[in-house]
């Protein structure tokens, strides 16, 4: 059962970090998830009651919590505590708690070094190959303006890496496929992570991709008159089939997809017919970094890659898609010349290049 006094506490808090902290509701939904969860293990007792022992169980208590039959893993715990920690130590600086919580208290909803390391680690993740991805796109017969797009949409998604919830809410205002240019612009409606304004380029990682996404936006713009204010990637739509007991897929309408999951299920289709194996959204953005990572040659490449696909720090692209599996290690080592005769022309960039480089910016930052 709900606690009244927790409600009137939780709602002021979400209300001050969507003003105060400009956090999004997908973030506010994560938070109030976990104070849930903590309020469950505690018999919903009043956030006046909070204490050292509270902590401690609740984390023995989500030791035990399992979803879908699994234990909870190390990144769910250590976002929930901190989710937690952060509210009760914003809590013990309300009139009526400062007496109430200790900080000292709230230290405790944290995790153990190890489990910490554990769950920050970047794991490598699986993505599909430029050949696997042109044998998806050639693989879609064109009989209608699902095929076409369809066919642009996989292979937008991995000449840019955009993010699928970016995608979603694309314009055609934002392309100017003469220039390869693509702004992720916030104030007309692109839905950006942190709402960043980000200039993306088509990357020509195969000349055919390329081609399919140029005449895709050419049909919108001569043949559907599509306008800027129009989706790029327009969503299906869904009819009563001439027999009247069914509904059916008639085309596309110049809408917008609400979310990323009619993505989802295009790409499964699509990877199910041509025989090929699924990968999520996402993971058409891990290819694109992939590939334009062992393409850059110098540090200023580099950055501009890391910047095309919306990163502010470099350490970000090589922290969250520079990690490779252990295939692919074996390959680079394997293919590399340890005897030291490659010529400086041939080579990438050096560690110390990009170290210095980094030295470099940060100086220039502070300044």
């Amino acid at each position: 059962m709900a606690n009244i006094n927790n409600e009137k506490m939780k709602r002021r808090y979400f209300n001050w970090k969507r003003g105060a902290k400009g956090s999004s509701e997908k973030t506010i939904v994560a938070i109030e998830r976990a104070i849930h969860l903590f309020e469950t293990s505690t018999g919903f007792k009043d956030f006046k009651k909070f204490c050292e022992r509270q902590a401690t169980n609740f984390k023995k208590w989500l030791d035990k919590r399992k979803h879908d039959g699994k234990q909870l893993s190390a990144g769910t715990k250590y976002h929930t505590l901190r989710h937690l920690n952060e509210f009760f130590s914003w809590l013990a600086s309300q009139q009526g708690f400062k007496s109430r919580i200790s900080l000292d208290s709230v230290s405790y909803l944290s995790l153990d070094n190890k489990t910490v390391k554990e769950a920050l680690s970047v794991r490598p993740r699986k993505f599909p190959s430029l050949e696997q991805v042109v044998t998806l796109v050639e693989s879609i017969e064109v009989m209608s303006d699902i095929d076409r797009r369809d066919r642009a949409l996989i292979a937008f998604m991995l000449l840019t890496g955009i993010r699928y919830q970016a995608i979603c809410s694309l314009n055609l205002g934002c392309i100017d496929i003469d220039r390869l240019e693509v702004y992720q612009d916030p104030r007309r409606g692109v839905k950006t992570k942190g709402g960043k304004a980000i200039l993306s380029r088509i990357l020509p990682f195969h000349e055919g991709l390329v081609k399919i996404v140029k005449d895709w936006i050419s049909y919108l713009k001569d043949e559907s008159r599509y306008g800027p204010g129009d989706p790029v990637f327009p969503k299906t739509l869904v009819a009563q089939s001439e027999d009247g007991f069914s509904f059916e897929a008639q085309g596309v309408i110049p809408e917008f997809w609400s979310e990323g999951n009619s993505i989802r299920e295009i790409l499964k289709k699509r990877s199910e017919q041509a025989g090929l194996p699924y990968f999520n959204p996402h993971a058409y953005r891990h290819a694109a970094c992939q590939l334009a990572l062992k393409l850059s040659r110098t540090p200023e490449e580099f950055k501009a890659l890391s910047q095309n696909f919306g990163h502010e720090q470099v350490t970000t692209t090589l922290r969250t898609y520079g990690t490779l599996d252990n295939q692919r290690v074996s390959d680079v080592i394997s293919n590399m010349d340890f005897s030291g005769k490659s010529s400086e022309s041939e080579s990438q960039f050096s560690i110390d290049d990009l170290e210095a480089y980094l030295k470099w910016k940060k100086k220039k930052l502070d300044l």
